[in-house]
């Protein structure tokens, strides 16, 4: 008879590897998708519709699956969300079109949200208290190294047949056949308390604006740069090695930036943050386009991107009560959508107007708005001490955690969740 330890560990298990199938999937799909839209001839406006509309979707998803989760059930709450994303992304080959296309993205970001916070709420239910920084750290690599890989799978595939969909939705199926056969104990949801938008922006004005822009630079970067490439005549191989190595970036910048984050005022990092993206993003206009150097510059571009939010919440965290972590995390998770749905409607019209300079120049401006703003806060106003529960792990197209919808009451002062950077 198998230990409770090992069955938690089997579970433990599982889940991981069933996520990081579905985020291959996402990963893939992100750029396929864009790609494909560049084919389409849908004009900039709707382009820049279809693209935004998974965050949106994600964003809407991420602030009320709690209550789906917490009425049916993980196991199948998960299997209802994985098959709203198969089914969708099925439908989309069947109905090619603006209008269509925009829906059905905005479901798929909508289950892909409800799929990651039934699983690191589950994750968070299942792991001790001990083990729970080690699990997540597991957790978030495995999502990160997933996230590259399926940049690579769009080398293989053609992207006008609908071969493309067929495998996301046989990934997505794979995940759901792995959840949907495990035993697992579901945990307790508890209310949030209320938090006004206005006393956070009071308490952590820094913090909201550097959500917005930062979900802004992020929704501008990983839709439009792809769609550019594509229409440039850049074969597929070297657009997925561009992103693979965007996304590598952000995996290798997540603890070195957390721990600096841990010891110092995060508005001076997030500021410092800024100005590097910023600062790469034009050397990449700049520079010779030769493929070591392009790459390299891929991989700080996506270092920089991916931490600018988690410095931002661990930030909020600091300004605001221990007892509002939940809500806190709600209102950025809302705040970093809305810039993720606006960048691409915003970078598309500049692309269109611009070329691709011109979104680099724009996601340049924001990111050098963001580091003045951060900066001079920080020269105004003292640095508040930072709390336990400080940097937030987060892969890229997926900022909001299980934190933000659910939380442990038997265990109000273990690790975050996504705990995975010491101080």
């Amino acid at each position: 008879m198998r230990s409770s330890g090992s069955m938690r560990a089997g579970a433990i298990g599982t889940l991981i590897v069933a996520t990081s199938i579905v985020q291959l999937a996402n990963g893939f799909f992100g750029t396929f998708i864009s790609l494909r839209v560049s084919l389409e001839d849908f004009g900039a406006t709707l382009a820049g519709l279809v693209l935004s509309s998974y965050f949106a979707g994600f964003t809407v998803g991420a602030l009320r699956c709690g209550r789906i989760i917490e009425r049916v059930g993980h196991i199948r709450a998960y299997a209802a969300f994985g098959g709203l994303v198969a089914a969708a992304t099925a439908a989309m080959p069947l109905r090619v079109g603006p209008v269509s296309w925009l829906v059905l993205r905005a479901v798929v970001g909508f289950g892909c949200a409800g799929v990651f916070i039934t699983t690191e709420s589950w994750l968070n239910a299942k792991a001790l208290p001990s083990e729970r920084g080690r699990v997540f750290s597991v957790y978030m690599v495995g999502t990160f190294l997933a996230l590259a890989a399926g940049q690579l799978l769009i080398s293989r595939v053609d992207l006008w047949s609908a071969a493309p969909f067929n495998k996301i939705v046989a990934l997505f199926a794979v995940g759901l056949v792995m959840v949907s056969t495990t035993r697992a104990e579901p945990p307790q949801a508890t209310a949030s308390q209320a938090l006004a938008y206005g006393q956070l922006i009071r308490a952590a004005p820094i913090a909201m604006l550097g959500s917005a822009l930062s979900g802004m630079m992020a929704g501008t970067f990983y839709a439009l740069v792809p769609a550019w490439a594509q229409g440039e005549g850049i074969d597929s191989s070297t657009i997925a090695l561009f992103m693979f190595a965007a996304v590598l970036g952000g995996l290798v910048f997540q603890v070195p930036v957390g721990r600096v984050s841990d010891r110092f005022d995060r508005r001076r990092v997030l500021a410092v943050l800024g100005l590097g993206f910023a600062c790469t993003a034009v050397l990449l206009v700049l520079q010779a386009p030769t493929l070591v150097v392009v790459l390299a510059t891929a991989a700080l571009l996506g270092g920089f991107l991916s931490t600018l939010y988690p410095v931002c919440v661990a930030h909020a965290h600091d300004c605001m009560p221990a007892d509002l972590v939940v809500a806190v995390s709600a209102r950025l998770i809302m705040v970093s959508g809305l810039g993720s749905v606006l960048g691409p409607l915003v970078g598309t019209r500049v692309m269109a107007s611009f070329g691709i300079n011109g979104v680099f120049y724009f996601m340049a401006v924001v990111a050098l708005v963001l580091a003045l703003v951060a900066w001079f806060d920080s020269l105004r106003r003292a640095s508040p001490l930072h709390q336990e529960r400080s940097f937030d792990i987060l892969p890229p197209q997926a900022s909001p955690l299980a934190h933000a919808a659910w939380s442990c009451p038997e265990e109000p002062s273990s690790v975050h969740p996504s705990e995975a950077a010491p101080a």
